[in-house]
């Protein structure tokens, strides 16, 4: 240090204090806040004390070691007036040398929010910036500043004071000013680290990182990379946020001579510039955009764009010739690419000489261009500089227009800052275009950018090319890549006003284009620009790379620009240099097309071609592309008037987030759905597929749009219209400004037409409680552009949007309704709800939430004040909801008590204990909505909410949970067991119960099954599956919102959803979940007869004669209850069927099948020894009072011994007469299913052999209610406080069933009640039975259970219960086989021809054919009415039903293979035609035909007189696709189609299968428009436990499976085939060729071999 003073003003940088205080240690770093007096950086020591700085070595190179003491600066000699302050130096050694000792300070308030001072040489002139917008202040200070100026005196310095808060903005006294001739230094402390701009640079971020950075500013063609360097434009503007209030001011220096901004932590910005003067701005503003717009109106604002230049734009460098441009225009368009220019690069030229273009490579080039013209499309045009030697350059020569002696060659530079060159320019652009037509000018070069140093001599050894300091600009040289500094243009020399080149060439251009234009704005772009340049011209950021991190990058760069009042910028879109990556192109079109400027451009030479079109017609790019392009060709008119706002007020167009205050705490809402978003100030995660970019609009905006076009020129002519995005107060603004699109002095001469919108105190529903996508469409206004207009519109509560506050059935009245807080409306004769829940009502709030990879949880919390006075006691205040992202296509949440476990249904399914989603992979998101509470779940492929149940009247009580969802279409599938009129269900208010009960098929009465499960169709054609896992009675409310409503009686929420997305690809995943539907025995898919009433074996034995006398094919034979003593299970009726065992016995050696009958009442009143009672007893297998060792008797089937049954008796009477008392075995025990397992193997080794199982009356059915007393010891369990809409409402949950409080064990020995594990009661018989019935027959079997809960299809069948003899009921076996196979249970059938009520010989004709094509296909009825079993009836119906089952039986090869395919991988046999033709709408509400697979259609004849859809089962092409066709159906015929494009395995039919398997296999080959078709055949020996795999597709795989006696291929039908003549047809076998005979029906066109 020079002096002891100054070197006690030496302060360390870092250091460390060390406490030991005992065992302790206290270790403190503190970073000292004085490293701003940095002298110089690299400073050697030696030189350091030379310029009079301190040295101050630390361990580290990133801070100053020579820093500033305080015997450098100025100080304040005299004060000549208040806003003129004379400067002296203060003595000290000098840093740069020729030190100016005296210097003036001035000041002007020009405004109450501009404050300019200037250091300046009053003695001497010193170059100035020219600015040709900023003229000198001429105006009085102003009165009312915002600000406040202190100068202190000794050293100088300057603070700038923010009034209204005496914050000091602008701080000079951190660092000493430096004035000499070419080096000027000040620094200034900012109030925080929160600044913006300066440029241009690459910044990787827009608010700029503080940590010890230095960033040159000096023009230069420089690509952009990594780094620090100094690229194209010289901006010294930055903004600064000074709180989170908003309050922000701007900083300019008005200096274009080369300098550094040096920043550093405190924070701290040092100026360092080679000349000029000190010429500072502070703009003071209440926000940063209103800074902005300060700062844009001083230097210029920016030029209103011609419409068509906010169009798409493509360019390359080197298309190399006109006929590659040709080809890139063509193909774009034949893609549907909106774009509105085409633009050429320096290859059009002769030579690269501006004003030529190639007569040999662009030959026709005018031509083209009219082209464009005639399409509507415009064309651009670079100018670059002049080459010597050609018209051109020999009239600028005579013009003396040139700077001094880039491209080609020796290249000349025009001064532009002279009127001539001005002249000259314009006259060139003037000839040029009377030869090409062009449209607008693209200026590149200008920084100005040279190939060589200098020049082609190099440059002078003088200061101004090797000044003193020079700052860290490109190597460190100032004439690197640019002509030399002392070169002399008319505003000075080239060392001043080097970074000027750029903003005076489009000033130049500007005066060009009003030539070549007059009166026309045109379009030019520049890469070079200063303060004030977007007054003029666009702006693009110059040659970046195709890298993703350019993409990124891209956007602060437009940030930046937007500061700089070049709003209209943009990148080149995909890189300019590098190949791209069609996914990486992708992204950036997706962001390019919401550019200001938006340009697709790239070096061609040496890299492939990234146009829109450019990877194929059908690609992700062009997809997408085309998509984002169409959504900114319809965003115009708001980019447009934008613009217009930008040119007329200063403010930004690509505008930060800070640039409004609280924009983050506002309504969003997504573009393409109009789904409003829930983000309030945080960050999320969007799922954004390759071909989707988050599009967000803000609520409270109105935003004017047009319907797009390929080119603006069509656009503009398209209707106009408007988006209203409300905030929370149901309130929007908006302004549209509109003018001709290309005129200079539109506005000026006020030949434009300006729109204010406003919507404030609506009455309409579109909030979260409403419309489904928040979207309200007004069309068809057809309003005139230029007159004023009052639009209003007005809602009521729409019947549709309310949800039902009373679904009880003790009467509402309006006093009930309000009593429970809800609101009363009469419905108009509707079934809408008259008592329905307000529409924000909701009790829960999200108290906490968590998020994972994996899911989410949340705490839901009763909000106090919001409950309703619900009748249904305890609500449980705290609740946990769980989501858990299983896999990327299925999702599961659950809402559950948080502080008490409730019951869950104990029913295993297929779920990995570790997720497999990823989020990338995810078809889904979920929002948890946080008050009211509510899930929203979101398809991402096309952002349709599927789940949405933020809705009125959630509730969770410990007896009454009910939640309600939105849907997304009216297309629903699925709940049950119930009767349904159709497959989709009618949203029309209708409420379904589910509850397994003994109930014949009826109207909305709830049967044997439950499966609380449904999928939706979504109107784009997408499929998704929902489960709620409760087995607690409920109902489902469906109304037309579309909406439905889920309440059960109890246990928690557990639902599971699957995205397919196809309708059998949801299934599958459902499946999947649930577990495969189970694997039948080949014989099982054969013709099966029943009877409840069959009176001896010999009539049984009768039947069979007669079915095998009249050739028709039957595979099994049942009896009903007939055959037990008394019904009681395991016992033989011996004086009625005492030879039964024989008869099994023998029609089993013919290849036949037998089923008997069980039901699960096992009688405990028996006089003699009844094994299966005491030995039930015994092992404790039977369901009991809770607490106690007390069965709960009820009554069934079996009758009292010794007994005489009055057969005249009713039922009731019967029952009370002559019925035993029964237990139920507790299936769930672990105990009970070994019991059962010994009953079942007991009866078929020691009484009678069987082949399946047919389970009965296991819902469970009783003929009492509860108990033999009709009453049960819990009210509340039984007449819950709420009872759902099912049969007998008002009888109890105990109506013919055991009572709800009796006890059940788990396997696990968990006590459940009766209450919660009723509807699961036949699900826990199933597969007990299933086990035994294979451990008793060694054999695969068959068991059809009556009672039903999800995953029990792995284990059994279904037939459709007690149905009745009437027309009615054939469409509804449809629809009951179609809903079962969504649930899993695909081996279902109904019974044939009816089970009550005497068959008529017309229907059950049209039974058995339909019948013949049910997967379960068995003829079945009551006892007391006629038969009804083929032979029944006549010869011609024994004829009509042989025919139809021999085509089962041809056919069951592939109905077998379709069976083990949805074993082996989930879906449907009998298939909906909606799962196979989702894109055609109309199959989504057909049911009266169905698929077997995708390619066997069945179209039955229902009705007594009908004419159906006819398509023969003959092989006949019936050449008719997407209609309703009607078509003549006899009576011994149904109509059978097989889709084109399949291969059928058949095989030759016999009596039965055993029979049948050993005939000749064939192959039916049903060509496709193509001729093509493939099918697959799997095969083994039909009856194996495991299935041993024989499965052909084109080859064939072998696993175990060989018999010589099967799978003999005998021939072949190729149906479709043309009529071309085939002389001879070869089989292939192991290389050897054999000839086949073949025959041809040229009627059908049908070939045999």
């Amino acid at each position: 240090a020079n002096t002891k003073s100054t070197a006690i003003n030496i302060l360390v940088q870092v250091f460390f204090l060390i406490i030991s205080l005992g065992s302790w240690t206290l270790k403190l770093e503190m970073e000292i806040t004085n490293p701003h007096k940095w002298c110089l950086f690299d400073l050697e020591q030696k030189i350091c004390a030379q310029r009079g700085c301190c040295w101050s070595p630390l361990n580290t190179t990133t801070y100053p070691w020579c820093i500033y003491g305080d015997n450098h600066g100025y100080k304040v000699d005299s004060t000549e007036k208040t806003s003129a302050v004379r400067l002296s130096r203060i003595s000290s050694p000098t840093i740069f040398g020729n030190d100016i000792d005296n210097v003036l300070l001035t000041t002007e308030s020009q405004t109450a929010s501009r404050l300019r001072f200037k250091v300046w040489f009053s003695n001497k002139k010193r170059y100035e910036v020219p600015h040709q917008h900023v003229q000198a202040f001429t105006g009085s200070e102003a009165s009312n500043a915002k600000y406040n100026i202190e100068v202190s005196n000794s050293p100088f310095s300057i603070k700038v004071i923010r009034k209204s808060n005496n914050r000091v903005l602008f701080d000079t006294s951190v660092g000493p000013l430096v004035y000499s001739d070419q080096y000027l230094q000040i620094s200034t402390k900012l109030p925080s680290n929160y600044f913006y701009g300066i440029g241009e640079h690459i910044h990787k971020r827009f608010r700029h990182d503080t940590y010890w950075k230095n960033w040159p500013i000096f023009t230069r063609d420089e690509l952009p990379g990594d780094n620090n360097h100094n690229l194209y434009g010289h901006h010294t503007f930055f903004t600064c946020i000074e709180d989170n209030t908003g309050l922000s001011f701007g900083v300019f220096l008005m200096n274009s001579n080369a300098m550094e901004m040096f920043i550093q932590p405190t924070p701290i910005i040092t100026y360092r510039v080679t000349g000029g003067i000190l010429d500072f701005y502070i703009f003071v503003g209440d926000n940063p955009e209103q800074v902005v717009q300060q700062y844009v109106e001083f230097i210029g604002r920016p030029a209103m764009p011609a419409y068509w230049g906010l169009g798409f734009q493509l360019s390359r460098w080197n298309y190399g010739t006109l006929d590659e441009v040709k080809k890139v225009v063509e193909r774009n368009r034949a893609a549907g690419i909106p774009f509105d220019v085409q633009v050429t690069d320096i290859d059009y030229m002769e030579e690269k000489k501006d004003f030529t273009y190639d007569l040999d490579k662009f030959a026709g080039l005018p031509e083209f261009v009219q082209d464009l013209h005639n399409h509507g499309q415009k064309y651009v045009i670079i100018l670059v500089m002049i080459n010597s030697a050609y018209d051109t350059y020999i009239r600028g020569s005579q013009q003396d227009v040139w700077v001094k002696n880039v491209w080609p060659g020796l290249t000349v530079f025009p001064d532009f800052t002279s009127s001539a060159c001005t002249e000259w320019w314009a006259n060139e652009c003037k000839f040029f275009h009377d030869t090409v037509p062009y449209d607008g000018l693209w200026i590149d070069m200008n920084e100005v950018s040279s190939f060589i140093r200098g020049s082609s001599e190099g440059c002078e050894p003088n200061k101004l090319n090797y000044p003193p300091f020079t700052p860290g600009i490109l190597d460190r040289l100032m004439y690197s890549k640019t002509i030399c500094m002392d070169a002399v243009q008319h505003w000075g020399s080239q060392y001043d006003v080097h970074s000027l080149y750029g903003y005076s060439m489009t000033i130049a251009t500007e005066k060009a284009i009003e030539r070549v234009f007059p009166n026309k704005r045109s379009f030019i772009l520049t890469r070079s620009t200063f303060a004030g340049t977007g007054k003029h011209a666009a702006h693009w950021l110059g040659d970046n790379t195709a890298l993703w991190e350019h993409m990124e990058w891209s956007i602060t760069g437009l940030l930046e620009f937007s500061l700089f009042g070049i709003p209209y910028a943009g990148a080149d879109i995909c890189g300019f240099i590098g190949d791209t990556s069609e996914e990486l192109c992708t992204r950036w079109m997706q962001l390019g097309a919401f550019y200001p400027f938006s340009r697709n451009h790239n070096y061609y030479s040496f890299f492939q071609s990234q146009d829109p079109a450019a990877f194929g017609e059908n690609s992700v790019l062009v997809r997408s592309s085309r998509h984002y392009l169409n959504i900114r060709y319809t965003l115009l008119p708001f980019l447009y008037t934008l613009f217009y706002k930008a040119h007329v007020y200063g403010d930004t167009v690509a505008r930060p987030f800070l640039h409004d205050a609280y924009i983050p705490d506002a309504v969003w809402y997504d573009y393409e759905t109009g789904g409003k978003r829930p983000w309030r100030k945080e960050r999320v995660e969007m799922y954004l597929p390759i071909d989707k970019i988050g599009l967000h609009l803000r609520g409270g905006y109105i935003f004017p749009i047009q319907q797009p076009n390929v080119t603006t020129t069509a656009s503009r002519n398209n209707p106009l219209g408007l988006i209203i995005a409300l905030d929370e107060n149901k309130e929007a603004s908006g302004d549209f400004f509109w003018d001709d699109g290309e005129s200079k002095d539109s506005i000026e001469k006020g030949n434009y037409l300006f729109y204010n919108f406003s919507v404030t105190a609506v009455s309409i529903f579109l909030g979260s409680m409403f419309l489904p996508l928040k979207v309200l469409q007004i069309t068809g206004l057809k309003l005139q552009l230029g007159q004023s207009y009052r639009l209003k519109w007005t809602s009521t509560f729409p019947l549709k949007e309310r949800f039902g506050c009373y679904p009880d059935d003790d009467g509402e009245t309006m006093e009930k309704c309000q009593a429970r807080g809800c609101l009363w409306n009469a419905t108009d004769g509707t079934n809408a709800p008259r008592c329905y829940y307000p529409s924000e009502e909701n009790p829960y709030a999200v108290s906490s939430i968590r998020y994972s990879s994996n899911g989410i949880t949340a705490d839901l919390k009763m909000t106090p004040g919001t409950q309703r006075s619900l009748p249904y006691p305890n609500p449980i205040p705290n609740l946990r909801l769980e989501v858990k992202y299983h896999k990327n296509e299925m999702l599961q949440f659950k809402i559950y008590d948080a502080d008490k476990k409730r019951y869950e249904v104990p029913v295993p399914l297929n779920i990995s204990s570790s997720p497999s989603s990823t989020y990338e992979g995810r078809l889904y998101d979920v929002e948890i909505k946080e008050k009211p509470f509510g899930i929203q779940i979101r398809r991402r492929s096309t952002g349709v909410v599927i789940w949405d149940s933020q809705l009125p009247g959630f509730a969770f009580h410990d007896q009454f949970i009910q939640i309600s969802t939105r849907l997304p279409s009216e297309f629903l599938y699925g709940f049950g067991e119930v009767e349904h009129t159709a497959f989709k269900r009618d949203l029309n208010w209708h409420t379904w119960g589910m509850f397994t009960r003994d109930q014949p098929p009826g109207y909305k009465l709830n049967s044997y099954g439950f499966h609380p499960y449904h999928m939706v169709m979504e109107n784009e054609g997408n499929a998704h599956g929902v489960l709620l896992l409760n087995s607690n009675g409920m109902d489902v409310t469906f109304q037309p919102t579309p909406a439905l409503t889920y309440r059960t009686l109890g246990g928690i929420l557990d639902f599971y959803m699957f995205l397919g997305p196809t309708p059998e690809g949801a299934t599958r995943q459902y499946h999947e979940l649930i577990g495969h539907p189970v694997m039948p025995p080949y014989w099982a898919l054969g013709f099966q007869l029943c009877r409840y009433g069959y009176r001896n074996t010999s009539e049984i034995s009768s039947l069979y004669d007669e079915m095998v006398k009249a050739q028709i094919p039957y595979d099994v034979q049942y009896t009903d209850i007939d055959y037990m003593e008394r019904q009681l299970d395991f016992t033989l009726n011996r004086p009625r069927f005492q030879d039964l065992p024989q008869f099994v016995d023998k029609i089993r050696r013919d290849g036949m099948k037998y089923i008997i009958i069980l039901d699960p009442a096992i009688s405990g009143n028996e006089t003699d020894p009844y094994p299966a009672f005491t030995k039930g007893v015994e092992q404790d297998v039977f369901v009991k009072w809770p607490n106690t060792d007390e069965i709960c008797w009820a009554k069934v089937w079996p009758d009292l011994p010794n007994v005489t049954i009055d057969e005249s008796l009713t039922e009731d009477e019967a029952v009370n007469a002559s019925r035993a008392h029964v237990a139920f075995p507790d299936f769930f025990r672990k105990n009970t299913t070994d019991w059962w397992t010994n009953e079942i193997v007991d009866f078929y080794n020691n009484v009678m052999k069987f082949d399946g199982l047919w389970i009965d009356m296991n819902e469970p059915s009783s003929f009492v209610n509860g108990t033999t007393t009709n009453v049960c010891r819990n009210d509340s369990l039984n007449f819950p406080p709420y009872f759902p809409a099912l049969t007998k409402r008002g009888e109890g949950l105990h109506f013919r069933t055991m009572c709800m409080e009796t006890e059940q064990i788990l396997s696990d020995g968990t006590s459940v009640l009766h209450y919660d594990v009723h509807n699961l009661y036949g699900w826990s018989q199933v597969k007990p039975t299933y086990d035994a019935l294979q451990k008793a027959t060694g054999k695969r079997g068959i068991v059809i259970s009556r009672s039903t809960y999800p995953t029990g299809g792995q284990w059994g069948g279904h037939w459709l219960g007690d149905n009745y003899a009437e027309w009615s009921n054939l469409d509804k076996s449809i629809i009951g086989m179609m809903e079962f196979s969504l649930f899993g249970i695909s081996y279902t059938g109904a019974d044939i021809c009816g089970f009550f009520n005497n068959s008529e010989y017309e229907l059950c004709t049209r039974w058995m054919q339909l019948g013949s094509f049910y997967p379960f296909s068995r003829n079945h009825n009551i006892a007391k009415t006629i038969r009804q079993d083929p032979v029944a009836w006549n010869e011609t119906f024994a004829n009509m039903s042989r025919d139809v089952l021999n085509i089962r039986y041809t056919l069951l090869p592939h109905f077998y293979t379709l069976m083990h395919e949805i074993h082996a991988n989930g879906g449907t046999v009998i298939r909906p035609l909606l799962h196979e033709f989702f894109d055609d709408k109309e199959t989504w509400i057909i049911f009266k035909q169905f698929l077997w697979g995708s390619a066997f259609m069945v179209s039955p004849v229902m009705e007594w007189v009908s004419t159906s859809h006819h398509f023969p089962y003959d092989g006949l092409d019936i050449g008719i696709r997407k209609i309703y066709h009607d078509f003549d159906a006899p009576l011994e015929k149904i109509n059978l189609h097989v889709r084109g494009g399949h291969i059928l395995p058949c095989q030759e039919p016999a009596q039965n299968t055993v029979h049948s398997r050993k005939n000749f296999m064939g192959l039916i080959v049903a060509m496709d428009e193509n001729h093509m078709a493939q099918g697959s055949l799997f095969w083994d020996d039909g009856d194996s436990i495991g299935e041993s795999d024989f499965t052909m597709i084109y080859s064939v795989t072998h696993n175990g499976y060989s018999n010589p006696e099967e799978l003999r291929l005998g021939y072949i039908k190729v149906w479709g085939e043309s009529q071309t003549q085939i002389s001879s047809v070869e089989l292939i076998y192991n290389g050897q060729t054999q000839s086949v005979t073949h025959k041809y029906d040229l009627t059908n066109g049908v070939r045999s071999q």
